[in-house]
Formats: C-alpha cells, sequence, structure tokens
C-alpha cells in the first residue's frame, strides 16, 4: 500500500482546527503510515486481524480519547476523536472498528452509565488496551428493531442469570468484556458488563467475511450465565441508553470515511499522473479530471459537516438527527468516491497493491452497522416530518 499520503483541505479547513487538533492528526496519521500501512494488505487476504495493533492503538490514545485522565482517558475534545478515527480509518475501516468499538460502545457507557467502582475497575485498562471490550446490541433476528430483542436476565439473589445471543459483534472473539443490553423480567432494557471466563458465556468467530476481514467479528452467546448484579450499569436503562452509544460510534465513523475518501482520493490523483496513455498522463484527460474534481468537491463537503458536528458535541448540542445525516452522507461519499476511484485505477484498482478495493470492501459493512443507510434516512425522515415511517 503507498504511504505517500497528502490531505487534501481545498476550503483551507485548519484555519478551524487549534494547534493540539492538528498535532493529534499529525501523530495518528504518523502512527498510521508506519504501523498499519504496510502490513493491512497482508492481513486482510488472510482474513486476520493483527493483534499487536491493539497495545500500539493504546499507546497512541485511540481507545477512549475523549474519557477523562482520572479514568486513563486523555480527557480530549470531541473534534479531536474524530480526527483520530479519520486518521485511522484512512489505514482500515477494521482499524478503526476495534478503537471505535472499544471507545464508543465500550468505554462511553461504562463512563456514563457506570458506577465509580465501575469505572475504576475497567476504564483505566480499557484505555491502555490491556483489556479489550466489545458491545452487545444486535441480534440474529434484531438488527434495526433492537426493541425487539429477547436476550434477558432474571434475578437469582445477587446475580442474574442471563440467557440469549447477539450477532455481528466486533472484538468479540478477543474481548475481555462484553457490554450487553438484555431485558429484566419486565421487558426492560439494561447495560450489562459480562466478563470473559464466566460459564456459559461464548465468543464464536464470524468467517468468510468478504468486508472487514483484518477486523475480528463474532458472535456473543449466553447460556445461563451468571453475571453479579454489580456488574449492572445502574446510571440509565431503556433503549435510549445504547442509542447514545450509538450516536457515540456514528459521529466518529462520520469522519472515518473521510479518511478512507482521502486515501482513495489520493491514490488516484497519484496514479493518474503517473499512467500514461495516448502520449499523455491520463490525469490531462477531461474524464479523468471530472472524476477527481468531483472526488475533491465531495470530501469537502463532509470535512465541513464534521467540523461542524463535532462543534456541536462538544457543546453537546448535536442531535441524533444530525448525527444520523452525517454518518449516512460521509459514508455514501467514502463509497463513491472508492468506485470512482477503482475506475482510474482501471485492471490495477483490483489489486492488493492499492487500497482501494479492500476500502470498497469495508465500507460495504460501515454503511449498514451503526444503523444502516435507510435506517438513519428514515430517522431524517421522522425528524423532517414528525411522522415514524418504522
Amino acid at each position: 500500500m503507498n504511504t505517500n499520503f497528502t490531505s487534501p483541505d481545498f476550503y483551507h479547513i485548519d484555519d478551524l482546527l487549534s494547534e493540539e487538533h492538528k498535532l493529534i492528526r499529525e501523530s495518528t496519521r504518523q502512527w498510521v503510515s508506519k504501523s498499519v500501512c504496510p502490513i493491512i494488505e497482508d492481513y486482510a487476504q488472510k482474513a486476520e486481524f493483527p493483534k499487536h495493533l491493539v497495545k500500539e492503538l493504546g499507546e497512541i490514545g485511540a481507545f477512549g480519547p475523549y474519557i477523562p485522565q482520572k479514568y486513563g482517558g486523555a480527557g480530549l475534545d470531541q473534534i479531536s476523536y474524530g480526527i483520530m478515527m479519520q486518521e485511522i480509518e484512512r489505514g482500515d475501516s477494521g482499524i478503526r472498528s476495534t478503537a471505535s468499538v472499544q471507545s464508543s460502545l465500550v468505554m462511553y457507557p461504562i463512563w456514563k452509565f457506570g458506577s465509580e467502582e465501575q469505572k475504576q475497575k475497567f476504564l483505566p485498562k480499557l484505555a491502555t488496551g490491556e483489556m479489550m471490550g466489545c458491545f452487545g446490541l444486535t441480534e440474529p433476528d434484531h438488527g434495526s428493531n433492537p426493541s425487539g430483542m429477547i436476550t434477558n436476565f432474571k434475578s437469582d439473589g445477587d446475580d442474574v442469570i442471563l440467557n440469549g445471543s447477539k450477532m455481528w459483534i466486533s472484538n468479540s472473539p478477543f474481548a475481555d468484556i462484553a457490554v450487553v443490553w438484555a431485558k429484566d423480567e419486565n421487558k426492560r432494557i439494561h447495560g450489562i458488563i459480562v466478563e470473559r471466563g464466566m460459564e456459559g458465556f461464548t465468543t464464536p468467530e464470524t468467517h468468510n467475511k468478504w468486508s472487514l476481514r483484518a477486523s475480528a467479528t463474532g458472535e456473543l452467546i449466553f447460556d445461563n450465565v451468571r453475571v453479579p448484579k454489580k456488574n449492572i450499569l445502574p446510571a440509565k436503562s431503556g433503549l435510549g441508553a445504547p442509542l447514545m452509544c450509538l450516536d457515540s460510534a456514528r459521529y466518529g465513523i462520520s469522519w472515518g470515511a473521510i479518511g478512507v475518501a482521502m486515501d482513495c482520493y489520493n491514490t488516484a490523483l497519484n496514479y493518474s499522473l503517473e499512467r500514461v496513455q495516448f502520449g499523455k498522463p491520463i490525469a490531462a484527460k477531461q474524464l479523468q479530471q471530472k472524476k477527481l474534481a468531483e472526488m475533491l468537491t465531495e470530501i469537502t463537503k463532509a470535512q465541513l459537516l464534521s467540523w461542524k458536528l463535532g462543534k456541536l458535541k462538544n457543546e453537546d448540542k448535536a442531535s441524533s438527527a444530525q448525527i444520523s445525516l452525517a454518518k449516512r452522507n460521509n459514508v455514501d461519499m467514502a463509497m463513491s468516491i472508492a468506485r470512482e476511484a477503482r475506475q482510474v485505477l482501471g485492471g490495477m484498482g483490483i489489486t492488493g497493491e492499492y487500497s482501494i478495493m479492500r476500502h470498497m470492501m469495508n465500507l460495504e459493512s460501515v454503511i449498514t452497522y451503526e444503523g444502516t443507510h435507510d435506517i438513519h434516512l428514515l430517522i431524517l425522515g421522522h425528524e423532517i416530518t414528525g411522522h415514524n415511517a418504522f
């Protein structure tokens, strides 16, 4: 994979960033170029997760960067988090998924909804990568309708007995803990921390994926798992709790998709300048210039969208519908750019010598997880009209 990367900034969006933001971006970008780009094609071809990167992700602060320092995080703002996800996803969507899940779907709910004891026990180790987590919401028969979940627990003294299963869970095969969403005897949804080694808790890996091949995906199976009641997240229950986590993850994805688009654009631009046909570089041809101009336009719009959303997040003003708009737009934008960039490269675009085809396949997952493309459309439709189409 080509590590010669120049970030497009046609509207001088860097002027809107602080020096700290730019320093975070540069350090994350350097790590991606050094540790991810040289190895990722090989791991994707092998359909293997590069586990050695977990420790390094912890070292660069990619796990829970906005979590307060007293719990092991860096205490950074939301734009810093977004920038880190952008740079990591430039390397690979699967590696960004690992960081997103740890940050937004494991550390975030423990920080927001957990007890002080839970925060002290889990967050510092999650921040370093010494402990890894996953998020159990989606079920085999309940994807876009999480409220229909059947995973449940019943009280038994100081414990609960948990039964059910979850599917399409990033990080599950190697996770030390799972933040699982399940219904109590009154059908109320709660978050519960299930720990590796609890009897009846298994995490079979999902194989034969064409997408996110360098990411570990699996299931969560609960067969009469006895979990202490002190592992239930006490501060919030109901479906709104996991949806808050998904908002945080979707926000990070809106930035991450820009990283993919930038990488595909950069690859196509460099190739078009070097590839000579009919006596001149294909960059001199009108149709190639059209592709590149449209790519740059869409990237610039997405950059402004996520930057403004980051400002709203910093002020705690970002609505779920605003986050849906950015996630939906930016992932769709990245998919279009990946496809156009592949065409610029012709036959070379399908090879592992370039990152484009891997990005394109990864985006087929990114456009579906954390709310499908169509579900985000309906979230916006509900916001606009006041009528729920679900």
